[in-house]
């Protein structure tokens, strides 16, 4: 099962080496990885995507929770949240495909952020379901470059991950 795991830790050289380090010394495999300042800037927060069973997850979280740097550590999987990753797509956008590609980015709410006379780089944010989506619709014949940033995720509601 897909889980995303949040985690606040005290902003210092290292604490994402210990973190990931955690993942491969287990042989745990981290499908995306964001790690961002908070409003507090002694504190930075990681998502982390990773695939596993819940008695592995609560393994991972519990060895998250005894390193130093971590404050807290919360699987956003375990309650609803809301999920976002940022994708960027270079399209090739020449004679009949430049209107295509406008009208594809439009069906999926992305912005097309930089023309030239042969590409168009396009701008999507959602779930993986919908850049997946929008990535097979345009077709690998098209696509020049992808970049995507991984998930970021905050839990609904009253959820707070705060000290």
């Amino acid at each position: 099962m897909r889980h995303i795991i949040s985690i606040l830790l005290e902003n210092e050289a290292g604490a994402l080496s210990r973190v990931s380090g955690l993942f491969s010394a287990r042989a745990y495999n981290i499908e995306s990885l964001t790690v961002a300042p908070t409003e507090d800037a002694s504190l930075s927060r990681m998502t982390i995507v990773s695939v596993g069973s819940d008695d592995v997850i609560e393994q991972i979280t519990k060895q998250l929770n005894k390193l130093i740097e971590v404050v807290k550590v919360v699987d956003l999987s375990e309650a609803p949240h809301v999920e976002r990753e940022l994708m960027l797509v270079k399209v090739r956008a020449t004679g009949k495909d430049r209107e295509e590609m406008k009208r594809v980015a439009d069906i999926f709410r992305g912005r097309i952020i930089d023309v030239t006379e042969s590409a168009y780089v396009i701008e999507l944010t959602g779930n993986n379901a919908k850049l997946d989506a929008f990535l097979e619709a345009i077709g690998s014949a098209l696509i020049l470059e992808t970049v995507r940033t991984g998930v970021c995720g905050i839990g609904r509601g009253d959820r707070i991950l705060k000290v």
